[in-house]
């Protein structure tokens, strides 16, 4: 199905982007959708364009995954500017990270397992948005959070947001933004959370505008809640659409070959793959083949940008 990228907010100051995969699997198309869009805005604005390995998954992450989805990228002509970083190696900066937050008093320790917390969440609590955490262990007592711990039971750590409105303006959405509940930093088992880890990487990589797809808006007002308790700098944000299949739902295995070595096994090329998701958005014509230099000069146009010094 094709819809037109429409951008409804100026870029950027700065022009930066990135593309952050997670390596427990192969790209799908909308995947790689979202990366060409990533880095046509980025090059389009003249700004450079990261790779970074979201491996926190520890028990699905796999060295051929992350080796194919480099591959892929590059067989699209997406191309990136320094070695790609890897979550798994930024553990300290995480950690400081915690240490500021407990400094602030804005982290406690939670016990509810997916299940409470199911339950709980599904009860009205006021203005919190749907599936918001409610706080219930913030509300034990001393005596309750001891023989939690005496139990053995591993906790999760939450931000304390006190229900904290986060308003930003989304480039392809426009004015966006929602209640921040007390969301996890650190699971149970001591990892560290997808919000913490990709706000700070963003922050510490220098990322001007971060291009994902829309299913990742709501986590948004979470992510900038916790740069603005650290004193880092926001990102601006575009959150694209998400690739549908010819059924109008997402974009899954059930609707055939939807990896670039499964089209490329059918006798399509990388390049014909590449316009066919730029025609999905309506930067190319179906059938047409343009180079990536007349891609970039598409968005650029789009994006109302004069050529970059």
């Amino acid at each position: 199905m094709s819809e037109r990228l429409v951008l409804r907010a100026p870029p950027p100051a700065r022009a930066d982007g990135r593309f952050a995969p997670s390596p427990t699997g192969p790209l799908h198309l909308g995947n790689l959708r979202t990366a060409l869009l990533a880095w046509l805005l980025a090059r389009a604005a003249g700004g450079r364009f990261l790779v970074r390995i979201e491996d926190l998954d520890v028990g699905r992450v796999r060295a051929e995954h992350c080796d194919g989805q480099l591959a892929d990228l590059a067989a699209l002509g997406i191309d990136w500017d320094e070695r790609p970083e890897r979550q798994s190696g930024r553990f300290e900066l995480y950690a400081t990270a915690l240490s500021e937050l407990e400094r602030q008093g804005l982290l406690y320790e939670c016990w509810c397992t997916r299940a409470e917390i199911r339950d709980a969440a599904s009860a009205p609590h006021g203005d919190a948005p749907e599936g918001a955490y409610p706080g219930t262990c913030l509300r034990l007592t001393a005596a309750e959070r001891r023989a939690r711990h005496a139990a053995g039971r591993p906790a999760a750590l939450r931000a304390r947001a006190d229900g904290a409105v986060v308003r930003f303006n989304d480039r392809v959405h426009g004015p966006s933004g929602g209640t921040v509940d007390d969301f996890v930093v650190r699971r149970n088992d001591g990892a560290f959370a997808y919000n913490l880890a990709t706000a700070l990487d963003d922050a510490a990589q220098g990322i001007g505008e971060v291009v994902r797809g829309d299913d990742l808006l709501g986590s948004t007002p979470r992510q900038l809640w916790l740069l603005q308790r650290l004193g880092l700098a926001a990102p601006a944000y575009a959150h694209v659409p998400l690739m549908l299949g010819p059924d109008g739902a997402r974009l899954a295995k059930r609707h055939g070959a939807v990896i670039l070595a499964e089209r490329m096994a059918l006798g399509e090329t990388a390049e014909e793959v590449r316009s066919e998701l730029a025609a999905s958005v309506d930067l190319a014509r179906p059938g047409e083949l343009p180079s990536v230099a007349t891609l970039i000069e598409r968005v650029r146009a789009l994006a109302h940008l004069g050529a970059p010094a």
